[in-house]
């Protein structure tokens, strides 16, 4: 995200409505919000606009000052790295609750900064819980806003006085957009220590505690003039096992966030090889018509890693990913930053691979010298990019069956490349020509 606009940055202790806020000022579900405490632990960061000005807003993890067991101490440090560049920061806190001293500890802690601080009492979506809020001014903040980050009620009035210094919007000649990669795979094979190494900075919480990640992290690079702006997503767990609700809408919003991507890093653990649940997740990227690239992460601990054991790996992920012959395989270590930079460049040709776009004359040529033994081909016309879509109008229905559907995919592939993306094929029966 852009660093040129101010930012608001969210906190509290666990539970107490964070994300539900952040949801609300952003006007989107882009983080993940239910009862149980510690749902959200690494910073989500979403654009807003109020009255004209934008800005953007960083939700955090539940903070807990003197917890000092590892994901909490991560949570704060995540927090902490948020609360450096804030140009405001909302203080919120459960105005159905006594005051704790977990809400004075965060209260003392954010003073010491010399930022901006308003506190919002949430929650307090009745007259009764309103009257309440006067109690929260011994925490030490002058401005206190009673709302309902649920309901909406009061949230104008907080976000107008948080606002306030903002500048207004000045309109600015559009940015190209900038290429959207999702970073996904089963819990603890490496996303966010690739995320880490792509980014340069330490923007996810790593752990050796598989589904440390819950919400999907977001950071952008520019490299050579192109924006690419990655996705870290929650692990992909095998139905049945995500008994969390919190787990449960992991696993929904990493596949939204599939679909939402121009491309894929589909992750894979050098050390426990190809298992079923790979093919899973691969075939939600698939199915999505998504660019993907196969990371092979964790090739530092294997033990002899010349080129035969890469062919061998290779040719096994090959014999299990038979529907993804069309995907790149890369060999890296995440955590070293072996083989991490290739993947910029990598990246964009399957992107442009995508984007890319055949004219009606240049298939014509290429049906022409297409030996198809099948039935008549009169002509190809491409419909769509990303996946790129092709209709095969032909002298008979039904649609094509699948080996000649991928004879003619092969041959298209052969002429016009299209590395790393998925090809469509639609077939229309258009009857012989008089």
């Amino acid at each position: 995200m852009s660093t040129a606009i101010p930012t608001v940055v969210i906190v509290g202790r666990p539970n107490v409505g964070k994300s539900t806020l952040f949801n609300r000022i952003t006007g989107q579900r882009r983080a993940i919000v239910g009862d149980e405490p510690g749902i959200t632990r690494d910073r989500i960061v979403g654009p807003a606009h109020y009255d004209g000005r934008p800005f953007e807003v960083i939700d955090t993890g539940g903070i807990v000052v003197h917890d000092h067991e590892y994901i909490p101490a991560q949570i704060l440090r995540q927090a902490e790295v948020a609360l450096q560049t804030a140009s405001h920061i909302i203080f919120l806190v459960d105005g159905r609750a006594e005051i704790t001293g977990a809400d004075r500890d965060l209260a003392q802690m954010l003073k010491r900064l010399g930022k901006p601080v308003s506190l919002a009492v949430n929650k307090a979506d009745t007259g009764a819980h309103r009257d309440l809020a006067h109690e929260f001014y011994t925490l030490g903040v002058a401005d206190v806003f009673p709302i309902s980050a649920e309901h909406s009620i009061g949230v104008d009035a907080l976000l107008e006085h948080v606002t306030a210094p903002f500048p207004k919007e000045i309109e600015a000649p559009r940015e190209a957009p900038g290429i959207k990669v999702s970073i996904i795979g089963r819990p603890n094979v490496g996303k966010s220590t690739l995320l880490n190494a792509l980014t340069g900075q330490e923007r996810a919480i790593v752990s050796p505690i598989a589904g440390t990640t819950r919400d999907a992290v977001d950071e952008s690079v520019m490299r050579g003039g192109t924006e690419f702006i990655f996705i870290d997503t929650a692990g992909i767990r095998r139905k049945g096992k995500t008994t969390l609700m919190a787990e449960k809408l992991s696993v929904v919003m990493a596949r939204r966030h599939i679909r939402m991507a121009h491309v894929v890093l589909l992750v894979l653990d050098a050390t426990e090889g190809v298992v079923g649940l790979d093919t899973t997740i691969a075939g939600y990227a698939h199915e999505g018509g998504r660019a993907l690239i196969l990371c092979v992460n964790k090739w530092d601990e294997i033990k002899g890693q010349g080129g035969q054991k890469k062919r061998e790996f290779e040719q096994q992920v090959r014999d299990t990913f038979k529907f993804l012959d069309y995907a790149p395989v890369v060999f890296l270590s995440a955590k070293n930053g072996d083989g991490v930079d290739k993947l910029f460049s990598l990246i964009q040709q399957v992107y442009q691979a995508a984007s890319l776009r055949i004219t009606t004359g240049e298939l014509n040529r290429f049906v022409e010298n297409l030996h198809f033994e099948e039935r008549r081909i009169f002509y190809i016309t491409q419909s769509a990019i990303r996946p790129p879509e092709f209709i095969v109008f032909t002298d008979k229905g039904p649609a094509l069956h699948f080996s000649h559907e991928r004879y003619l995919t092969n041959q298209i592939r052969k002429q016009f490349g299209f590395l790393g993306t998925p090809i469509l094929l639609k077939t229309r029966a258009k009857g012989r020509r008089k």
